[in-house]
């Protein structure tokens, strides 16, 4: 029999649970592919924004959306055309019910269970797929899904997200859209200038230190390398603020530790406010990160 069996919403950046389905059933293979589906929601950044799992006599698909991601459990023989288009349905509604900032600010899993009594008439529309009156936008699904088909999860996808296969290379590997960032702030461009500006000053007192060095034994050499490693943190943090990578937030922070304990080992050759000024424009620079997000990409209903 093919049957949508379960769907949730999932929150991109952490993969907190937003809403979902109520569940009955017990049968094994469906709980299996619902662990698959909590595997695969916490790294649904690094996945393409359409996709397809094929478990046991279960496919899980899924898709994401401007930072929200959307999952269906449906029996292996379920047309995928109205797989997706049961996606799509959900997406439309929900970015329509619910804001960004409310998604973003979000704390507690399931915070939009309320969701679930839409998921539910819906699901029950797509198991019944003659009594539908959405031919119109079946067919534009078919064309889309034909033109841009789903990309297939394989099991190697599963082991490297579980742990076990670092080694094996990524398959979707340019195949994802890159992840696309919310627009640049002021707020975002001065944290960038701030923080050329200190790497530029500790690469200019990162040569003289090395004269100093060259002219002197006594000096410490130690204090070459802590300039130039306080330039790479900086530096660092302009290119994470630019561009998307996997935990950007954690690297940042390491980035703005690693400024401060250079500026602590520097003590000796910068006054107070000079070490102020390195350690306020490192952290503004790691707050900016933080608050630029993934956006996700925009929706086409084919208006």
């Amino acid at each position: 029999m093919s049957v949508i069996l379960f769907a949730s919403v999932v929150r991109v950046r952490d993969g907190l649970p937003l809403s979902a389905s109520t569940d009955y059933e017990q049968d094994k293979g469906l709980q299996e592919a619902k662990k698959h589906l909590k595997s695969l929601s916490k790294k649904l950044s690094q996945f393409p924004d359409r996709c397809s799992l094929k478990t046991g006599q279960y496919n899980v698909n899924f898709t994401s959306s401007l930072g929200v991601g959307y999952f269906m459990v449906c029996t292996e023989s379920y047309p995928n055309v109205l797989a997706f288009c049961f996606l799509d349905e959900l997406q439309r509604e929900f970015i329509v019910t619910y804001d960004t900032k409310c998604i973003n600010s979000a704390v507690r899993p399931y915070s939009f269970i309320e969701f679930d009594n839409f998921i539910q008439k819906t699901k029950q529309r797509y198991n019944s797929p003659r009594s539908l009156s959405t031919k119109i936008n079946l067919a534009d699904m078919q064309t889309e899904i034909k033109l841009r088909p789903p990309y297939q999860l394989s099991p190697e996808d599963l082991g490297s997200i579980n742990g076990f296969s670092h080694h094996a290379p990524s398959k979707y590997k340019g195949i994802a859209p890159n992840q696309m960032l919310e627009p640049v702030t002021l707020a975002g461009i001065v944290s960038c200038v701030l923080s050329l500006l200190c790497g530029g000053l500790n690469l200019l007192r990162g040569v003289h230190a090395i004269e100093s060095v060259l002219q002197n034994e006594d000096e410490d050499f130690n204090y070459v390398i802590a300039f130039f490693l306080g330039t790479a943190a900086c530096l660092y943090q302009c290119y994470l603020f630019a561009y998307f990578s996997v935990w950007r937030n954690f690297k940042s922070f390491l980035a703005f530790a690693l400024i401060c304990l250079c500026n602590m080992y520097l003590y000796e050759l910068r006054n107070v406010w000079q070490i102020l000024f390195h350690v306020t424009v490192g952290a503004f620079s790691t707050l900016q990160i933080r608050l630029r997000q993934p956006q996700g990409k925009a929706p086409d209903y084919n208006v």
